[in-house]
C-alpha cells in the first residue's frame, strides 16, 4: 500500500506525486535504514504523512516477503510459481480506494472470505467497511443497477448537461474523445461563452469518464473551437486540475496546433470495454 521493493535495485525512489521537499526527504530517510545491496524500495503516493511505523512495518512485511521467495525459490523446478500478484478487487483496495469507499459489499462468500483475511492482516482499520450481502429475493446486482451502469459506461456517447455530447471511441492505437456541442448553442447569441460553457463540463466529465471506463495510453480529445487565448489557457488549467485526482499517473502533454489536447495515462490493467468482453459480464 505504502512502498514497493525493488529487487536487483538498491535505490531509494519517491513518487512523483509526493510534492512536498521535506516530506520526500522523511519518506527517504525512512527507507535508506532498510536499504540491501540486493534490493531498493519505492515510497508510493499514498505514504505521503503516513506515521513512520506503519512505513516500517511494511517494508519489513516486504522484506520477509522477499527473503521467503529467494529462500524457496531456488529449489523449485523452473517455470514453477513462486509468487503471485493479489487480484485486481485487493490491489483496489491495497492502493488507496479504501480511502474513498464507504462500504465494500459482495453476495459471494469466497470473495467475501479472502478480502477480510487481507483487511485482517494488512488494514484492520477497513475491516468494518466490509459487507456480505444475503438476500434470494433480491440480487446484489439488480439491487444497485450493475448492468445498467456497466451498459452506460460502455456506450460511445455522454451527454452533459449543457446540452453538449462526449463521443468516445477507442481504437488499438490510441482513444479519441470528440467534444460536440448538440442541442447546448441552440438559439444562443454568445457562442464562445457557450463554448466555453460546454467545454469546462467536458473537461470534468472526461477525466471521470478516463478513471471509469480505465482507459490508457495515448487519449486525444477534441474539444470545440475556442478563439481566445485566454479561454484556452483556462480550460487546460481546469483539465490538469481534474486529471491529478487519478490514482493512476496521467499527463496532460500539451494542445496541438490544431487545437487537439493530447494526454498520456500509464496502463494498468485492461480497459473496462475489454474486461466485460472477456468475462462476458453483460
Amino acid at each position: 500500500k505504502y512502498v514497493a521493493l525493488t529487487y536487483g535495485k538498491s535505490t531509494i525512489g519517491v513518487s512523483s506525486k509526493i510534492t512536498d521537499e521535506k516530506e520526500r526527504k522523511r519518506l527517504k530517510n525512512i527507507a535508506m535504514q532498510y536499504r540491501s545491496r540486493e534490493y531498493g524500495f519505492i515510497l508510493r503516493t499514498n505514504a505521503a504523512n503516513m506515521p513512520e511505523e506503519k512505513i516500517r512495518a511494511e517494508m519489513e512485511s516486504l522484506i520477509a516477503v522477499y527473503h521467503s521467495i529467494r529462500k524457496y525459490g531456488v529449489h523449485k523446478s523452473r517455470f514453477s510459481l513462486v509468487y503471485e500478484t493479489p487480484p485486481n478487487y485487493i490491489c483496489d483496495i491495497r492502493d488507496g480506494y479504501a480511502e474513498n469507499v464507504d462500504e465494500f459489499i459482495t453476495d459471494d462468500k469466497v470473495l467475501y472470505n479472502h478480502i477480510r483475511e487481507y483487511l485482517m492482516q494488512y488494514q484492520a482499520e477497513d475491516l468494518y467497511k466490509l459487507k456480505y450481502y444475503e438476500d434470494p429475493l433480491l440480487h446484489l446486482a439488480n439491487l444497485y443497477g450493475v448492468h445498467e451502469k456497466l451498459e452506460e459506461a460502455l456506450r460511445s456517447y455522454v451527454w452533459l448537461k449543457s446540452g453538449g455530447t462526449l463521443v468516445i471511441q477507442p481504437t488499438e492505437a490510441l482513444t479519441v474523445i470528440d467534444v460536440n456541442t448538440s442541442k447546448a448553442v441552440a438559439g444562443k447569441k454568445k457562442v464562445q461563452e457557450t463554448f466555453l460553457k460546454v467545454n469546462r463540463e467536458a473537461a470534468k466529465e472526461i477525466a471521470r469518464q478516463i478513471r471509469l471506463r480505465n482507459l490508457s495510453g495515448i487519449i486525444i480529445i477534441d474539444f470545440i473551437d475556442l478563439e481566445s487565448a485566454k479561454d484556452q489557457e483556462l480550460l487546460m488549467e481546469e483539465l490538469a486540475e481534474y486529471l491529478k485526482m487519478d490514482p493512476i499517473k496521467t499527463i496532460l502533454v500539451d494542445m496541438t496546433a490544431l487545437g487537439l489536447v493530447e494526454v498520456t495515462r500509464k496502463k494498468v490493467r485492461k480497459p473496462l470495454h475489454e474486461q466485460v468482453a472477456e468475462f462476458h459480464i453483460t
